[in-house]
This record gives C-alpha cells, sequence and structure tokens, in this order.
C-alpha cells in the first residue's frame, strides 16, 4: 500500500455508523419534542389559570374594597358633619337677626320711654309753673291791699264757695268803713276785680286766683 493510500484513510471508530446516526437523530428530536411540550404546557397553563382568581388578586381586591368603603364611610360622616355646621351656622345666623331685632325694639321701646318722661317731666314742669303763678297770685281769706299785698286785677274762687262765703272791696285806709263793692254768692265760682287804692276781704270763701 502506498502513503497516499495510508494518509487518506479514516480510522474505523470515527466512522459514524447507520445505527449511531439514527440514535443521535432521534435524541435531538425527543430534546425538540420535550422543549415544545414543555412550553406548550406553560403556555397551556397560563391561559388556564385566570390572574384574578390568584390569591394575591383577591387579596388586593378584597383590600381595595376595604378602603373603598372606609372612604365611603368618611365620606358620609363628613358630608353629615359639614351638613351639621351648616344647620349650625344658619340657626346662629337667625338667632342673631332675632337678637338685632330684639335690641332694635328695645332701643325703640326706651326712646319711647324716655320721650314719655319727658313729656311726663314737661307737663310735670307746666303744672308746677302754673301752679307756682297760681300760689303767687292766688289769695286766701283775710284782708288783702292791693298794690302792697295782691295785684291789680280780677279774681275768681278757685273753687266753688259755700252759702255762708262773704267777701267786699273797701277803700284803703278806711278800715272797711268804705264799701265800694261786696256780696255773698251762696255758691258757685264768684269774680271780683280790684284796683289800687283798694283792699279786698274774703270770709270762708277758700282761695281766690288772679284770672
Amino acid at each position: 500500500m502506498s502513503d497516499n493510500q495510508s494518509s487518506s484513510a479514516v480510522p474505523a471508530e470515527t466512522v459514524d455508523k447507520p445505527e449511531s446516526k439514527k440514535k443521535r437523530w432521534g435524541l435531538v428530536l425527543s430534546s425538540i419534542l420535550g422543549v415544545g411540550a414543555l412550553v406548550g404546557g406553560v403556555f397551556w397553563g397560563m391561559n388556564l389559570v385566570d390572574p384574578k382568581e390568584s390569591e394575591e388578586y383577591l387579596a388586593l381586591s378584597e383590600s381595595h374594597s376595604a378602603v373603598a368603603a372606609e372612604r365611603d364611610s368618611l365620606q358620609s360622616d363628613f358630608d353629615e358633619l359639614e351638613a351639621g355646621i351648616a344647620g349650625r351656622e344658619e340657626a346662629v345666623e337667625e338667632r342673631g337677626a332675632a337678637l338685632d331685632e330684639q335690641a332694635a325694639n328695645l332701643d325703640t321701646r326706651d326712646q319711647e320711654l324716655q320721650d314719655a318722661k319727658d313729656k311726663v317731666v314737661a307737663r310735670e314742669k307746666a303744672v308746677g309753673k302754673i301752679e307756682a303763678e297760681q300760689l303767687e297770685n292766688s289769695v286766701e281769706d283775710g284782708v288783702w291791699t292791693v298794690g302792697s299785698d295782691i295785684k291789680a286785677g280780677t279774681y275768681r274762687a278757685k273753687e266753688a264757695v259755700g252759702s255762708d262765703c262773704y267777701w267786699a272791696v273797701v277803700k284803703t285806709g278806711t278800715n272797711g268803713s268804705d264799701i265800694i263793692d261786696n256780696g255773698i254768692p251762696g255758691g258757685g265760682r264768684p269774680a271780683v276785680t280790684v284796683k289800687r287804692g283798694q283792699d279786698f276781704e274774703s270770709k270762708r270763701c277758700g282761695t281766690w286766683v288772679k284770672q
């Protein structure tokens, strides 16, 4: 055998036998099928399991529902509290308006009372003035000289006189002997006019007031 023939020869161990190739291809095919089955199983399992039915999802959903319920409860409490505050504010405003009206009525009443008091005081002053003037211009029973004791003018009995009333106008300085005028009215309210140089005498006639 030549050198060329000896160098191109292949050892018997390195040559694939047909049975060996078939076995190797069978292993590869089995591996591919196994991987495919595994992948298919994974996808199949993912398609079969609903995420919404998982424990994690159900726990989160339950927690979310609890939070939502608590939120709704807090919102309801807040709305109720806000309504209560609004109601109390309205009641306070109504009470304030009522108090303002009452205060205004009291002010009006105070003003009316003050006006009435002022009128009473003014009337009392007027009456007092009249009474003072009447007292100043009044003549009781006695003998009075016109010009020094009493003023000249007409005097009228303040009240109705009795039947025993007597009055007289005499000339001053005559000690009653020179009678100018006199009378026994017997009732009513007689009037007498006197002037300077005369004396006025009154007996049981009460008070005479200058007109």
